[in-house]
């Protein structure tokens, strides 16, 4: 047997590629699940934007952000809970004059159910912002 004529990769070096494949995951797995997230945060902020318009549109003829104004099922769009997939639960909280748009995250696709993006008008001022993992959210 000649052991010249061997080829191919010694444990030593297949174990040494491994933990470098694995330190460099464990590197850029947290970053891509923290930017999959960001983009759920923005699915968010568009369902938010489109409830926020028809809201408009409701206080238009009613003078108030309350009744109809503040029930899915009263206003002339689509309901973002009944959406497939959707990765939030949307909630609306209103006063005559003022009103709040809530998503929570929900468990669907791994997500933990704890964080939130909402968006808060009163009078002239809107706000935006987030808990949790959209903390940033703006």
């Amino acid at each position: 047997m000649n052991l010249k004529n061997r080829s191919g990769f010694t444990l030593l070096e297949v174990i040494i590629v491994i933990i470098i494949v694995g330190v460099l995951a464990s590197l850029a797995l947290p970053r891509f699940f923290s930017t999959v997230e960001y983009s759920r945060a923005t699915e968010a902020m568009q369902a938010i934007a489109t409830v926020r318009q028809s809201m408009e549109r409701c206080y238009l003829m009613r003078v108030s952000y309350t009744g109809p104004c503040a029930v899915f099922a009263s206003l002339d769009v689509e309901d973002p809970n009944t959406t497939p997939n959707s990765h939030f639960n949307y909630a609306i909280t209103s006063a005559a004059t003022a009103y709040t748009i809530t998503a929570t995250r929900n468990t669907r696709d791994g997500g933990g159910g704890t964080g939130t993006v909402w968006l808060m008008f009163s009078g002239t001022v809107v706000t935006r912002g987030g808990t949790g993992p959209f903390g940033a959210v703006q």
